[in-house]
C-alpha cells in the first residue's frame, strides 16, 4: 500500500492504462500543455505524446461528439471537461447520443469511453461553477455514473472504467483531490463497477453517502461514536448501477437511515434511495429515512453563506440524531 493524493490516485491510474491499451486516448481543454485544470493529465503528454493526449477548443459538445465517433470506431476515449458544470453544452451528445447508439444500433456497437468532470461546491466558485448534477445522468439509461470518495476507489474505479465497453460518467470532486488516502500497489487494482463498500461499520443507524459527502459522513460518525452512537457508513461509490443490496443489507442491520447528498433535495438522489428503503425494509425501520442534503438554492458567492447551503458534519450528526430520537 502507498500513500496518494485522489488527484495522483487519477494521474497514475490514467498511466497505467494508456500503457496497458494503446487504443486509450485523452482529449479536452488544456489536458496536454498545461496538464488539466487540476493536474490530473500531469505527465501524460511527455510520456504518450500528441496523438494520444490531445488539447481541443472550447466545445464541450465537440469534444463529447468526437469521443463517440472514436469509441465507435475502436478507441478508448477518455474526454475531460474542464467542470460538470460545462456538460449541460454537451447534453445532447451525452443523452441523444451517447447513451442511446447501443441500444438503437441493437447491441451491433460499443462505446468503451469515460468522460471524467469536477464537480461539487464549497470552493467559492459561485452559481454556474459550483453545482453537482449527478442526478441529471442518472436518470438518462444507457450510462454508468461513478463517484469516488477515497484515492483508492478513484484510481480501482477509474481504470474499471477505462476497461468497460459501456459510456461511463465520472465524476470527481474538487475538494478531494489534495485529500490523501492508502492506494494498493497492484497495478491491476480495480474496483467493481455497481459495488458500494461499507467504509465503517455499525450497529445503531445507517449512513448512506457518496464522495465528499462520505468523508463528512465519517467524520460525524466519529463524532458521534463519543455519543454512544454507532453508525455505519456505506459509501455508494457507484450510482448507477446503485448497488441496492448493500444498502438495504446495512438498513435492515441497523433498523434505521441517514441519506447524506451534496446535490439539491428536489428530485435528488436521497429521494430515490429513501424510496427503497421504504419499499424493501418497511416493517423493520425504527425512524423515518432522514435525508441530508444541499438546498434548493442556485449556490451563493459569499463562503459563510455557501456553507450553509451545503451538508457539514455537523449537519449530519444532527440528522443522525433526530432519527436516533424520534425528533422530525
Amino acid at each position: 500500500m502507498s500513500e496518494m493524493t485522489y488527484r495522483d490516485a487519477l494521474n497514475l491510474a490514467l498511466k497505467e492504462e494508456m500503457r496497458r491499451d494503446p487504443s486509450v486516448f485523452v482529449l479536452g481543454e488544456d489536458v496536454a500543455l498545461y496538464e488539466g485544470s487540476f493536474k490530473v493529465t500531469r505527465g501524460l503528454l511527455a510520456e504518450f505524446g500528441e496523438e494520444r493526449v490531445r488539447d481541443t477548443p472550447i466545445s464541450e459538445n465537440t469534444i463529447i461528439g468526437v469521443s463517440v465517433g472514436a469509441a465507435m470506431g475502436g478507441l478508448r476515449p477518455v474526454a475531460e471537461l474542464m467542470t460538470v458544470n460545462f456538460a449541460l453544452l454537451a447534453m445532447d451528445q451525452i443523452v441523444n447520443h451517447m447513451a442511446k447508439i447501443r441500444s438503437m444500433f441493437g447491441g451491433q456497437t460499443f462505446l468503451p469511453m469515460t468522460i471524467r468532470m469536477p464537480g461539487g461546491g464549497g470552493s467559492q466558485l459561485g452559481a454556474q461553477h459550483s453545482q453537482s448534477l449527478e442526478t441529471y445522468f442518472m436518470h438518462c439509461p444507457g450510462m454508468h455514473v461513478l463517484y469516488p470518495a477515497t484515492p483508492a476507489d478513484a484510481r480501482g474505479l477509474l481504470k474499471s472504467a477505462i476497461r468497460n465497453n459501456n459510456p461511463v460518467i465520472f465524476l470527481e470532486h474538487e475538494l478531494l483531490y489534495n485529500s490523501k488516502g492508502e492506494v494498493p500497489d497492484d497495478p491491476d487494482h480495480l474496483v467493481k463497477i455497481g459495488t458500494a463498500d461499507v467504509k465503517r461499520p455499525g450497529e445503531h443507524v445507517t449512513i448512506v453517502a457518496y464522495a465528499r459527502m462520505t468523508v463528512l459522513a465519517l467524520q460525524a460518525a466519529e463524532e458521534l461514536a463519543r455519543e454512544g452512537i454507532s453508525c455505519e457508513v456505506v459509501d455508494l461509490r457507484s450510482l448507477a448501477p446503485l448497488d441496492e443490496n448493500a444498502i438495504l443489507a446495512s438498513v435492515r442491520k441497523t433498523g434505521r437511515a441517514v441519506v447524506v447528498e451534496e446535490c439539491w433535495r428536489t428530485c435528488g438522489l436521497g429521494g430515490e434511495i429513501a424510496s427503497r428503503i421504504y419499499e424493501n425494509c418497511f416493517d423493520i425501520l425504527k425512524a423515518p429515512v432522514k435525508r441530508v442534503s444541499g438546498l434548493d438554492v442556485p449556490m451563493p458567492y459569499s463562503r459563510k453563506i455557501e456553507k450553509i447551503c451545503l451538508p457539514q458534519a455537523e449537519t449530519i450528526v444532527q440528522g443522525v440524531r433526530d432519527v436516533m430520537s424520534g425528533a422530525y
